[in-house]
């Protein structure tokens, strides 16, 4: 199962589509047997037999049930665009950034006398484009969601709470958890 960062950036892919994936089942599945080469591969992907996904797209079964039609739906919209996707991820990781907005609990290290209770916070920050990088590039290596995370409060570090170097230089460690929800936009 993916992570929540993971997540956050899979729905943010999808705001970028240019046009809208396939919607009819037949549609869906002639997609899909063009991605993986045959009906087989299909089948193997979403669960069912070869014989299923080749009743599917002939449409002599036009209602699958509704945990394969959602692992089909699933797997298309994993699929589709791929190059609009990597474009609009290089934009972000070259001078765009990305905006992530969210609402957790921020716990963090300071200075004797300081408060470093950790406490929820409804946060909306524009991190730069280096933390994209980082965070595109930690992803595609296959990155815990808890490392992705610490980039994340890295970027929450230097740009929110520190301010780019204007304020709170004592505060050494900043720490995401209890996410109540995160979207990204790129």
């Amino acid at each position: 199962m993916a992570g929540e960062i993971e997540d956050a950036i899979e729905r943010a892919d999808r705001e970028s589509f240019t046009k809208e994936p396939p919607k009819t089942l037949k549609g869906q599945i002639g997609y899909l047997i063009r991605q993986f080469g045959s009906a087989k591969a299909v089948a193997a992907e979403i669960g069912v037999t070869a014989d299923s996904v080749n009743r599917y797209r002939r449409g002599a079964r036009k209602h699958p049930p509704g945990d394969v039609a959602a692992k089909i739906d699933e797997a298309v919209r994993q699929r589709w665009q791929p190059l609009v996707r990597r474009r609009r991820q290089r934009q972000a990781a070259a001078t765009g950034g990305i905006t992530v907005e969210t609402r957790a609990r921020f716990g963090y290290t300071a200075p004797v006398g300081t408060t470093d209770d950790g406490r929820f916070r409804r946060l909306t920050v524009h991190l730069p484009a280096e933390y994209a990088q980082r965070l595109f590039d930690a992803r595609d290596a296959g990155a815990s969601d808890q490392q992705m995370r610490g980039i994340i409060a890295d970027g929450f570090k230097d740009v929110y709470f520190q301010d780019g170097g204007a304020r709170a230089m004592g505060l050494s460690d900043v720490e995401i958890n209890d996410i109540d929800y995160l979207d990204l936009d790129f």
